[in-house]
């Protein structure tokens, strides 16, 4: 299987970005897909993460209200809305599918004026 982010970029403090994960290779609608980050110096941390069939979602604390998980699975990809940016959200955002192992090679994120 395999995992392609898209999306990243450079935005202003309020701004938003979209990212996208196309899978391939794997039955797409049938696992649990899951965004990660890693801003510099720190651990990777759980973002948000959406069931197969229920879509039933789950976020981080710190990106509850502003970050939205979807899932088309007709597409086989998923998706992280990102609105409000901070600066603390700056880091490279990595796409999962857990279940399988599977992480994309993520795409940067930097919130800056």
């Amino acid at each position: 299987g395999r995992l392609v982010e898209s999306g990243g970029g450079l935005v202003q403090p309020g701004g938003s970005l979209r990212l996208s994960c196309v899978a391939s290779g794997f039955a797409f609608g049938g696992y649990i897909m899951s965004w990660h980050r890693q801003a510099p110096g720190a651990e990777r941390e759980l973002v948000a993460n959406i069931t197969s069939a229920a879509g039933r979602t789950n976020y981080a604390d710190s990106v509850k209200g502003r970050f939205t998980i979807s899932r088309n699975n007709a597409k086989n990809t998923v998706y992280l809305q990102m609105n409000s940016l901070k600066p603390e959200d700056t880091g490279v955002y990595y796409c999962r599918a857990p279940s399988l192992r599977l992480q994309g090679q993520g795409t940067q994120v930097t919130v800056s004026s």
